[in-house]
């Protein structure tokens, strides 16, 4: 079953129990995949693979919202609430993200391999390590390695 027609059957079901939370974020996702094919640079097809970039890239974009709503305190709460489930919701269809552990791991690997010791070469780390292939939140990879050089 392809992404689409997953999503398809759960907004049918969020609908039925009147679930506004999953039906926002549902349709939110069809939508930025409506924009993203009519750009004039797209010529590919609308597949699982358009779905989860934008899935990847809507999450992304939500996670940065969500510090900010947090940075608000009481204020913020409830939008970083809404903000915390749909991640979570599209969390499942997402590939997982290396947690904190296994990032400074990796980090410090490449800063080894690397024989980088001056925090002026983070960037050089950085690129190395998101060229790797993980699935890695870059914010955490840039503290991290700021971490490990010293900075």
């Amino acid at each position: 079953m392809t992404i689409k027609e997953q999503l398809a059957t759960r907004l049918k079901e969020a609908m039925r129990a009147r679930d506004k939370a999953q039906i926002n974020v549902i349709r939110q996702i069809e939508a930025e995949v409506q924009v993203q094919s009519k750009e004039p640079s797209f010529t590919g097809e609308i597949d699982d693979d358009l779905y989860l970039a934008t899935m990847q890239s809507y999450v992304k974009k939500m996670k940065k919202a969500r510090l900010e709503y947090e940075s608000a305190g009481e204020r913020g709460a409830d939008q970083a609430a809404k903000l915390t489930f749909e991640i979570d919701y599209l969390a499942a269809w997402l590939p997982a993200e290396l947690d904190e552990t296994a990032t400074r791991e990796l980090v410090r690997a490449a800063i080894a391999e690397l024989g980088v010791d001056d925090v002026k070469q983070a960037g050089r780390v950085m690129g190395h390590i998101m060229k790797s292939g993980a699935e890695l939140d870059g914010g955490m990879v840039n503290r991290l390695v700021r971490e490990e050089l010293g900075a």
